[in-house]
C-alpha cells in the first residue's frame, strides 16, 4: 500500500533525508549537491510503499520578480518517482499535496521542467511562461534564455502577464 506524507525539511530525520537523496540520485542522472540544496528548506511530499521511499517532491519559498513586484513563490523542486513505480499516479498525488501548500501560502507557484514532463504539469493547470526569463545575480539582472520555454507557473493571487519578463532570485547551481 502506498501513502503520501508531507513534512517540512526540519521534520525529516537523518535516515529519511538520506533515503530522499538516494532516490533523487537514482531518478536524476545528473543530481548535484546544489540541486539537493534547492530541494531543502520547505515542504516535502514523500510517497512510501511500505518502508520503501518511491517518490519525492518539494516546494520551497523563492522570490520571483514580475510586473514591478517581488512575488512570494512556492517553487517546486526535485519531483521524481522510482522508474519501476511510474505511471501509477504517484507524481500526481505528490503534486496535489504540494499544490495545496502553494495555494494556501504563496502568491503563485513556479517550477522548471523537462520536455518529458511538460504535458504532466499543463494537465494540472500549470501555465507555460511565454516571456523572457532572467535571474537577479550578484552583478545585476542576467538573461537566462536557456530556461525560456521550461518555466511553468500556477497563477493564484496576482495578475500575471505570461508574455512579460520573469526574474528569479539568486542561488548557487541552476538558477531556475
Amino acid at each position: 500500500m502506498t501513502q503520501v506524507r508531507t513534512a517540512h525539511t526540519a521534520e525529516l530525520d537523518t535516515a529519511t533525508r538520506m533515503a530522499v537523496r538516494r532516490l533523487l540520485d537514482e531518478v536524476f542522472d545528473d543530481m548535484t549537491d546544489h540541486d539537493w540544496d534547492h530541494a531543502l528548506g520547505g515542504v516535502h511530499a514523500l510517497v512510501w510503499e511500505g518502508a520503501e521511499l518511491i517518490g519525492h517532491a518539494s516546494v520551497v519559498q523563492r522570490r520571483l520578480l514580475h510586473g514591478g513586484r517581488a512575488l512570494r513563490t512556492g517553487y517546486v523542486e526535485s519531483v521524481g518517482v522510482r522508474a519501476s513505480r511510474r505511471g501509477r499516479g504517484h507524481g500526481a498525488a505528490m503534486m496535489e499535496a504540494l499544490e495545496r501548500v502553494v495555494r494556501g501560502a504563496y502568491d503563485l507557484g513556479a517550477l522548471g521542467t523537462t520536455d518529458e514532463a511538460k504535458n504532466f504539469y499543463a494537465a494540472r493547470g500549470w501555465k507555460l511562461w511565454q516571456g523572457p526569463t532572467s535571474a537577479l545575480t550578484p552583478t545585476g539582472i542576467a538573461r537566462t534564455a536557456e530556461d525560456d520555454c521550461c518555466i511553468y507557473v500556477l497563477p493564484l493571487t496576482v495578475p500575471l502577464d505570461l508574455s512579460g519578463e520573469l526574474t528569479c532570485d539568486w542561488r548557487d547551481g541552476d538558477l531556475w
